[in-house]
Formats: structure tokens, C-alpha cells, sequence
């Protein structure tokens, strides 16, 4: 019985991913508002009814990347060493992303992933949408920093200005690549970014006085 809920699991997840590559490819070939949903459904050799049980909305087959990764700062506070400030962990995690060139950090140059970004970043309905995930993103944030001990006020505000300020360095760093610069180039000047930005979520507009 396990068995056979494991070849489930695994068809369900091939068809899954099948469908949003194939949707990525279409978007990115054609863009977003050009192709219809039954479009991808075609390509992907699925139905539509297949297809909206994966993904319930047309943006859904873009923004599930990011939905994957919603409460990832969470669970980065949540798996840091004990005594480490969850700060630290915070900041350790986006240098070891921007080392490794994530496309989350924006510091990614392959064609692909630049060219992911920018539809985000160009598709009014797909911008919009990803306000929830990053909203999202926030309580789970503020609900790690609550457990770590901070005022449930000092949590919210915490929570939502580390979101935001990574998803501005992130698009710092696309805006370098788009103009014409090496992920590597880059890389030296994202790493000073970060740190300053983690200096000043940690010592506040004090440091600027």
C-alpha cells in the first residue's frame, strides 16, 4: 500500500512539475496574457480540469516557485543554531543564496532565470499576485520571530522589512543583469548590499544619523 502511494505521489508530482515547465516555456516564449490556460493544457497533454487541480489559477503556474519558498525565512529562524539571533541566521542564509546564485536573490544570469524575473516583474497580474505570497511570507516570519521571544509588535515590523528588503536587493541585482553584467561581476557589490542592509535592520535609521 505504501508502495503504491509512493508511485502516486511521484506520478502526481512529475505531472505537476510537467505542467508548470511547460507553462513557464509558453509565457517566456510568448508572454503571459498571450497564451490561455488551454493552451498549456494542450501542450502538457492534460485536461484543463487536470491542469486547475494543480494549479488553481493561471498565475498559480508562475508564482508556484515562490509559493514553495513563502515560509522559507520562517524555517531558517526556526532551524538556527541555538543562541544564534535570528538576524544572523537570516543574513548567513542570503550569503550562502547569493554564493550559490539562487535566482530568488535576482544574482542569476542564465537566460532562464532572467528572463523568469522579468515576467514577473513586467505582468501587472502576476506582480499583484505575488504580494500575497510575499504577505504570506511575512506572518510566518512574524510568527518565528514571536517564538523567538520578540514582541508580537517588534515581530510584524521586523518580519515584513526583512521580506521587503530582500525582495528590493533582489531586483537591485536583476537590474544589474539585465543591463549587461556577469552574475559574478555582480556578486562582490550583492554581498556589501546584503550586509548593509542586515546592518541596518539590525541597528535601525540610527546608523545613518
Amino acid at each position: 500500500m505504501n508502495q503504491q502511494m509512493g508511485l502516486r505521489e511521484r506520478k502526481k508530482e512529475r505531472t505537476r512539475e510537467t505542467i508548470a515547465e511547460t507553462a513557464i516555456r509558453l509565457f517566456l516564449d510568448k508572454g503571459f496574457d498571450r497564451v490561455s490556460v488551454t493552451e498549456v493544457a494542450e501542450r502538457a497533454e492534460v485536461s484543463r480540469r487536470t491542469l486547475f487541480a494543480y494549479f488553481p489559477t493561471k498565475e498559480d503556474l508562475v508564482l508556484h516557485r515562490f509559493a514553495d519558498h513563502e515560509s522559507e525565512a520562517a524555517r531558517i529562524v526556526r532551524a538556527r543554531p541555538e543562541g544564534q539571533p535570528p538576524l544572523d541566521a537570516l543574513r548567513q542564509a542570503l550569503l550562502k543564496a547569493l554564493a550559490e546564485r539562487d535566482p530568488n536573490t535576482g544574482l542569476n544570469d542564465s537566460p532562464e532565470a532572467i528572463a523568469f524575473f522579468g515576467l514577473i516583474t513586467s505582468t501587472e497580474s502576476l506582480a499583484a499576485r505575488l504580494t500575497r505570497y510575499v504577505a504570506r511570507g511575512i506572518d510566518a516570519l512574524a510568527d518565528a520571530f514571536r517564538e523567538a521571544g520578540a514582541d508580537p509588535l517588534d515581530a510584524r515590523l521586523l518580519a515584513a522589512q526583512v521580506i521587503m528588503v530582500e525582495r528590493e536587493l533582489a531586483e537591485i541585482n536583476h537590474a544589474h543583469l539585465v543591463d549587461g553584467r556577469s552574475a559574478d561581476d555582480r556578486y562582490p557589490e550583492a554581498v556589501r548590499a546584503a550586509g548593509r542592509a542586515y546592518d541596518l535592520l539590525r541597528d535601525g535609521a540610527g546608523s545613518l544619523a
